[in-house]
């Protein structure tokens, strides 16, 4: 399985990279999986024209195809004032538009929230809608899996490189998500 995972982030040194390594490192030992960095984030406001398939930057032109090509994609957002992040809200509305209608379809979709602290739902629940309206909005045939995961006190749980740092809870919670996130897939595919 083709998976892609989005971390939301834009900010240097931020957490929620943490988490997207974690979810490659745990994926790729069966399923071809690549990471989506918003370190490297360009992309125009919607507003202000989005982007367009025929100038697209290097991150834009990742982005595209990575999404394109997956059947699983993981989009893993910071919890920013009980909500999540300007660049990824400004992602999934360019991907809305009709020249990136692909990218939305056949897929499955689940999402991760992150927080330095005790938080990580809201965000995960608000991509929920956003996502399952551009489904319905677009067209397309892809779901959104019912299960999210809350990362909470990150550093506390996964050092930099995504690695976890022996907490049991954590790592058990992290590996159910998991693998109900791939049942999901492996359903929706199979159909």
């Amino acid at each position: 399985m083709k998976i892609t995972i989005v971390s939301g982030s834009a900010r240097e040194n931020n957490n929620t990279i943490r988490v997207a390594l974690a979810l490659k490192k745990m994926l790729e030992q069966a399923h071809e999986v690549q990471v989506i960095d918003f370190n490297h984030y360009d992309i125009p406001f919607l507003s202000q024209g989005g982007f367009k398939p025929t100038t697209l930057t290097k991150f834009q032109a990742h982005c595209v195809t990575a999404l394109d090509e997956s059947n699983l994609i993981l989009f893993v957002s910071p919890e920013y004032n009980w909500s999540t992040t300007p660049e990824l809200l400004n992602l999934l509305h360019c991907l809305g538009t009709a020249p990136f209608k692909n990218a939305l379809q056949n897929k499955v979709f689940s999402f991760v929230g992150v927080s330095t602290g005790k938080g990580g739902k809201a965000p995960a629940i608000q991509l929920m809608q956003i996502v399952n309206k551009l489904i319905g909005f677009s067209q397309t045939e892809s779901i959104v899996s019912a299960k999210i995961f809350e990362v909470h006190f990150v550093k506390e749980v996964l050092d930099e490189n995504g690695n976890s740092l022996g907490n049991q809870l954590f790592d058990n919670g992290f590996k159910e998500y998991l693998n109900y996130t791939l049942d999901i897939a492996k359903r929706w595919l199979r159909a």
